[in-house]
C-alpha cells in the first residue's frame, strides 16, 4: 500500500531567532523512509503545500512528522511533532484524513505546557503500489524542492543519501522499462535480470545503490497502471511548443504572479518585445539563445530535452543538461535544469529552474532555485509592446551544512557574472527600454488625455433626473392647479388679511412635506452651482519654479462605494504632497467615473516621499464630504517606470468592501539635473556646520540595493552605532534626503530596516550613562501607525501604539545629532513653520549683532576642537572668564605663567536664553610665525538636560594675516596642542568647584 502525505501549512509556531520569527522545515518519517520539505525563511506560519509518498510494509507503523527550525551554526532547533497510526488512517472514512490541523506536541512529556503550533496535513492510503513514483515525488507549489532527501534508517549509509538526479532519472527509467513488459510468468521470475540492470545503472555494489535489488519485489510493480500513466502525461512529439503554451493559457486560473524567491533579483529589465515573443525566445524548443549563451560562456555538451506534461498535464516541463567550463576554483562541472512552467497566460509567464551540480564539493546538499518572470512592461511613446523581465534565485539546502553561508556566498557571485552576460546578449537580441524614452514620452502620454467635455444640460439633467425632484416638481405643479381651481377661503379662527392658516391636521402634514421636499431641491441645486464653480479648478494650472516636479494624471476610477439614497455617488479626488492639495472636478451620479485630469504640482526643494490620495463624495457646500477611501503613493519603495500607469487599490471599510480602485500615472522629475544634489547638500552643511562630501555612483547604488529604495535617492551621511534592544546590535545608520535607515550583520544574521523622516514625530535625546559608555543617545519616536514595515528594529511600542527606536554609541554624537536633527526639520515641518523659523532665526542674529557687535570675521569656517558635558551649572562655568581666582588659578595650573588677560573677549546669550557664547580673539605673541595668524575662539555654554549639567563646545578659526606655506602645518599644531589644553581646563575646573563646595 502507499500512503500519501500532503503538508500543507503550519501556524503559530514558537520563535527561535532574536527577531522574533523561525526558519522552519518539516521532517517526515515512516519506517525506512525519511522525507524533508523546503525551508521557509523567517515565519511563525508557514506554507509548503508538498506531497510526499510512502510504502507502507506494516499496517502497526506511525507516520511521525516533526517541525524543526534551521541553524546555521548548530542543531537544528526542535518545534514540536505529531505522529499519525497508520491503522488510524485506515479505519478513516475512504481511508483520507484531512485536511486538518494536527497540534503539534513537545519532545519531552516535561513540556506539555508550551504551545507549539499546529500543523495542518492530508493524509490517504492508496492500494497503488507504484513504488517509484516515489523516487520521483515532485511538490506540487512552485517553490517546493525538486529532489527530495530520502534516507533509509537500514543498511544506506549517509554518504548515498543525495544522488544526482540523472542517477535518479535512469534508475527509475530502468523500472518502468520492466514494469512495461508483458507480465508473463518468464518475466516475473527473472529477477537475477533485474538485479544487473539495477547494478548497472545505480551501482555495483548492493550496499551503496539508493536502491538495492532486495529492496524491490516484482510482483509489486504495476504493468498497466504505468503504461497508462504515461501516455497520458508524455508530450506528444507532434504537438509543438506554442500549441503547448496554448493549452497551459487555457488552463490559466487567473492566480496571481510567484513572488520574487529570497534570493535576490539577479536582472530587472524592461524590454522592446512582447511578453509572448520573449518567452519563446528564452524558451521555445526552436530558440538558439541558450546555445549562443553557452558559446558566450564556454559551457559545452548543452542538450535540450523536450517539453512534457506531467500529473496530467497540469505541468510543462524539460530537462537540460551541460557541463559548465572550468573556473579559477572549480574545474569543469556537469549540470541539469529542470525547466518547469508555473504560470502562462498570453500575458504573464513564469518558469522555474532548478540547478543541480552534484559534482562540485557539497553539490548533493543543494540545489539552485531560479525564478523567470515575464510580464507586460510600461507603455511606450512608439505604441510598440513592451515587456518586464526579472530574474530572482535562491539555495535551497536538502541537507545541514556549516559550510552554507560558503555556497551562498560562492553561488551569488558566481550567478551575479553569469547573468551580467545573460543580460549583455540578451540585450543584443531585443532592444531595451531606456528609461529617458519613458520620461521623454511624458508629454505625448498626458498630451493624448482628453477630458470629456460634458454640457450643463446633459449634467443637469443627469443630476437633477432623480425620484426626489420629479415628486417634488409633480407637488408644485398639482398644488399650482389647485390654488387656481379653489375659490379664496373666508377668513376664519385666528387668520387675517394676509396670513392663511392650516384649517386641519392634514393640511399642517402638506405643508410639511412640501417644505421639506423644497429644501432638498434647493440644497441640490445649492451643491449643483458649487460643484460646477469647482469642475477643473486644478485642471492645466502648469508648475511653476526649478527642482523636483510631481505630474499626476487622474483617469478613472471603478467600483466606488454608493452612499446617495439614489444608490450613487458624487465623488471628487483630492491629491496632497509636501502641504499642497490639487482637487479634481466632481463627477455626478456615477460609481465608474472617468476624469482624464492633469495636475501639476510646484517644484520643490526636497524630493516628495509620499502623496496622499483620498476620494471623497460632495455633499454640497455645506455639508461635510464623506470618504469614499483613501491611498498612499510611496515615492521610496515604488519606482518611478511602475508609478507610469497604475492601479492603486482604495483603503478603508467603504473601499475595500467595494474594492474601488482608482488609475494614476504619475511622473517625478527634477529640472536641474544632477545640481538638485549639491544645492542639497549646501543646505544640510549650513544646518550642520560641517562639510558633507558628494558619494559617488557606486556608494549610492550599493546603498539604493541594500534597502531597495530607487535610483534617484542618493546618501547623504551615515554614522556607526549601537541599535538598542534586549541585546545591542552595531551596525550603521544610514541618513537620505526621504529616509532614516539601519543595517547589521551580525554573524550572518542581518537586521535592516528604514523608516521616512515624515513619519517621525519626535526625536529626544537621553543623557549619557553607563548602559549608553558615557554618550548621549537618540530616542526616536515614531507616529502612531507609522512605520510598521520597522517594527522588528524598535525598542517598544509605547500605549498609544508609537514605535520608538533607540540608537547610542556614535562616534561622533554632535556631528549626528545635528544632521539628524536637521533632516527631519527639513522633512517634517510645515512650510509656514520653516518660515516662521527662519525669521526667528534671522532676528535673533540681528539682535545678537545690534547688541553684542560680533567680531568674529570667519564665523563660518569655524570647527569644532573641544566638547563635551561636564556636571557643574552654567554660571559656575562661566566664571572662568570673569578675570578672578578661578581663572588664575586654572591657567597658572595648566601651564600659562603670569598669566594675564591679554586676548579680547565678548560674552552674549544665547537666543533661547538656556546660555551664553563668548567669542575671543587671541594674538600669540613670541612663538614662530604668530604674527601672521591669530586666533578666532567660540565657546558655547548651555543648560544640559537638568540645570545641574551643562554642555560646553568650542569652535576654532584661523584668520591668516600673511600667506605662508606652513598653513597645514601651524593649524595641525594649533588644532592638537588647543583641544588637549582644553580638556585639562575643563577638568581642573570641575575639581576646582568641587572642592570649593
Amino acid at each position: 500500500m502507499k500512503l500519501k502525505v500532503r503538508v500543507i501549512e503550519a501556524r503559530n509556531l514558537p520563535a527561535m531567532d532574536l527577531n522574533g520569527l523561525s526558519d522552519p522545515y518539516v521532517r517526515l518519517h515512516l519506517g525506512r523512509y525519511k522525507f524533508r520539505t523546503k525551508v521557509v525563511k523567517k515565519s511563525l506560519n508557514p506554507c509548503w503545500d508538498e506531497e510526499f509518498n510512502f510504502k507502507v510494509d506494516d499496517l502497526s507503523e506511525e507516520l511521525s512528522v516533526s517541525v524543526l527550525d534551521e541553524d546555521k551554526y548548530f542543531s537544528d532547533d526542535f518545534l514540536g511533532q505529531v505522529k499519525v497510526p497508520v491503522s488510524q488512517v485506515l479505519e478513516s472514512d475512504n481511508m483520507t484524513l484531512g485536511p486538518a490541523w494536527f497540534a503539534l506536541q513537545p519532545k519531552s512529556k516535561k513540556s506539555k505546557s508550551r504551545e507549539c503550533g499546529d500543523i495542518r496535513l492530508t493524509i490517504s492510503l492508496s492500494q497503488n503500489n507504484n513504488f517509484s513514483g516515489e523516487l520521483r515525488t515532485m511538490p506540487q507549489s512552485y517553490h517546493d524542492d525538486r529532489e527530495v532527501q530520502i534516507e533509509k534508517t537500514t543498511d544506506v549509509p549517509r554518504d548515498s543519501v543525495s544522488l544526482s538526479s540523472d542517477v535518479s532519472a535512469r534508475s527509475s527509467t530502468s523500472l518502468e522499462g520492466v514494469g512495461s513488459t508483458p507480465a508473463t510468468e518468464e518475466n516475473l521470475n527473472s529477477t537475477s535480470l533485474l538485479e544487473r540492470l539495477v547494478q548497472i545503472f545505480v551501482g555495483k555494489n548492493g550496499e551503496d545503490s539508493f536502491i538495492s535489488s532486495r529492496d524491490l519485489n516484482l510482483s509489486e510493480i504495476p504493468v498497466e497502471p504505468v503504461i497508462s500513466e504515461q501516455k497520458s502525461d508524455e508530450f506528444s512529439s507532434h504537438s509543438t511548443f506554442d500549441e503547448a503554451i496554448k493549452s497551459m493559457e487555457s488552463r490559466d486560473d487567473g492566480g496571481e504572479m510567484p513572488g520574487n524567491l529570497p534570493g535576490g533579483v539577479l536582472l530587472d529589465q524592461s524590454f522592446v518585445v512582447s511578453p509572448s515573443d520573449l518567452n519563446s525566445l528564452l524558451f521555445s524548443d526552436s530558440s538558439k539563445f541558450w546555445r549562443s549563451l553557452a558559446e558566450v560562456q564556454g559551457t559545452t555538451e548543452l542538450q535540450e530535452g523536450p517539453w512534457q506534461f506531467e500529473n496530467s498535464g497540469e505541468r510543462l516541463k524539460r530537462v537540460v543538461t551541460y557541463l559548465k567550463a572550468a573556473s579559477k576554483l572549480v574545474k569543469a562541472v556537469r549540470a541539469m535544469e529542470e525547466q518547469m512552467y508555473l504560470k502562462a497566460n498570453g500575458k504573464e509567464y513564469a518558469v522555474l529552474v532548478v540547478v543541480s551540480t552534484p559534482d562540485v564539493p557539497y553539490g548533493s546538499y543543494f540545489r539552485t532555485e531560479l525564478l523567470f518572470c515575464i510580464m507586460p512592461g510600461p507603455e511606450l511613446p512608439s505604441e510598440d509592446l513592451s515587456s518586464r523581465l526579472v530574474i530572482s534565485w535562491r539555495m535551497n539546502f536538502l541537507q545541514s551544512t556549516m559550510m552554507k553561508s560558503m555556497i551562498e556566498n560562492g553561488a551569488r557571485q558566481g550567478l551575479k557574472d553569469n547573468y551580467a552576460e545573460f543580460a549583455d546578449l540578451l540585450s543584443k537580441n531585443v532592444k531595451m527600454v531606456d528609461p529617458k524614452d519613458l520620461l521623454s514620452g511624458k508629454e505625448q502620454i498626458l498630451a493624448s488625455l482628453q477630458v470629456e467635455e460634458e454640457s450643463d444640460w446633459k449634467l443637469a439633467v443627469r443630476y437633477f433626473g432623480n425620484f426626489t425632484v420629479v415628486i417634488t416638481i409633480l407637488l408644485v405643479v398639482y398644488v399650482s392647479v389647485h390654488i387656481l381651481l379653489a375659490n379664496p377661503s373666508t377668513i376664519q379662527g385666528l387668520e387675517f388679511v394676509g396670513l392663511d392658516l392650516p384649517d386641519s391636521i392634514g393640511e399642517i402634514i402638506v405643508c410639511g412635506i412640501l417644505v421639506l421636499q423644497g429644501k432638498r431641491v434647493l440644497d441640490m441645486i445649492a451643491c449643483f452651482l458649487q460643484a460646477r464653480v469647482q469642475r477643473g479648478s486644478d485642471h492645466g494650472v502648469k508648475a511653476q519654479g526649478d527642482g523636483w516636479l510631481l505630474t499626476v494624471a487622474l483617469i478613472e476610477g471603478t467600483s466606488l462605494a454608493a452612499v446617495d439614497s439614489t444608490g450613487f455617488s458624487d465623488p471628487y479626488v483630492v491629491f496632497s504632497c509636501n502641504g499642497k492639495t490639487k482637487t479634481s472636478s466632481i463627477k455626478f451620479q456615477i460609481l465608474d467615473p472617468q476624469w482624464n485630469e492633469i495636475f501639476e504640482f510646484d517644484a520643490m526643494d526636497d524630493p516628495p516621499s509620499t502623496m496622499n490620495v483620498e476620494v471623497f463624495d460632495f455633499d454640497g457646500p455645506f455639508d461635510e464630504a464623506k470618504s469614499l477611501g483613501h491611498a498612499e503613493v510611496n515615492f521610496v519603495k515604488s519606482n518611478l517606470s511602475d508609478l507610469a500607469d497604475v492601479w492603486i487599490p482604495l483603503q478603508g471599510k467603504l473601499a475595500q468592501a467595494c474594492q474601488s480602485k482608482l488609475h494614476l500615472r504619475v511622473f517625478l522629475n527634477n529640472t536641474r539635473g544632477t545640481e538638485i544634489v549639491k544645492d542639497y547638500l549646501t543646505k544640510v552643511e549650513k544646518e550642520v556646520g560641517k562639510k558633507i562630501n558628494v558619494r559617488s555612483p557606486q556608494t549610492n547604488s550599493t546603498f539604493q540595493k541594500l534597502f531597495g529604495l530607487p535610483p534617484e535617492e542618493f546618501l547623504i551621511n551615515d554614522f556607526t552605532c549601537h541599535l538598542k534592544r534586549k541585546m545591542p546590535m552595531q551596525g550603521r545608520l544610514f541618513l537620505s534626503p526621504r529616509i532614516i535607515g539601519f543595517y547589521a550583520n551580525l554573524f550572518g544574521n542581518k537586521t535592516k530596516f528604514f523608516f521616512l523622516w515624515e513619519d517621525i514625530e519626535d526625536i529626544q535625546v537621553i543623557p549619557p550613562s553607563l548602559a549608553s559608555v558615557g554618550s548621549p543617545s537618540l530616542m526616536i519616536i515614531l507616529r502612531r501607525g507609522r512605520g510598521m514595515d520597522a517594527k522588528h528594529g524598535a525598542k517598544k511600542m509605547d500605549e498609544e501604539g508609537r514605535l520608538k527606536f533607540h540608537f547610542q554609541s556614535f562616534v561622533s554624537f554632535q556631528v549626528a545629532n545635528r544632521t539628524i536633527m536637521a533632516l527631519w526639520k527639513a522633512k517634517s515641518l510645515s512650510p509656514e513653520q520653516k518660515v516662521q523659523i527662519v525669521e526667528e532665526e534671522s532676528d535673533a542674529k540681528i539682535l545678537q549683532t545690534e547688541d553684542s557687535g560680533s567680531f568674529l570675521e570667519i564665523e563660518d569656517s569655524m570647527t569644532e576642537v573641544f566638547s563635551s558635558v561636564i556636571p557643574i551649572q552654567t554660571n559656575s562655568v562661566m566664571e572662568l572668564f570673569g578675570g578672578g581666582d578661578l581663572e588664575n588659578k586654572v591657567m597658572t595650573k595648566v601651564g600659562c605663567v603670569d598669566y594675564s588677560l591679554s586676548s579680547t573677549q565678548q560674552k552674549s546669550p544665547l537666543s533661547d536664553q538656556s546660555g551664553w557664547v563668548v567669542e575671543e580673539v587671541m594674538t600669540l605673541e613670541g612663538v614662530p610665525l604668530g604674527e601672521y595668524f591669530n586666533l578666532q575662539l567660540r565657546y558655547q555654554v548651555e543648560d544640559f538636560a537638568s540645570r545641574l549639567k551643562c554642555n560646553v563646545q568650542v569652535f576654532l578659526g584661523i584668520a591668516w594675516l600673511k600667506s605662508t606655506t606652513h598653513q597645514k602645518r601651524i593649524r595641525k599644531n594649533i588644532v592638537s596642542n588647543l583641544s588637549k589644553r582644553l580638556k585639562e581646563m575643563f577638568s581642573l575646573i570641575e575639581k576646582e568647584l568641587a572642592s570649593g563646595k
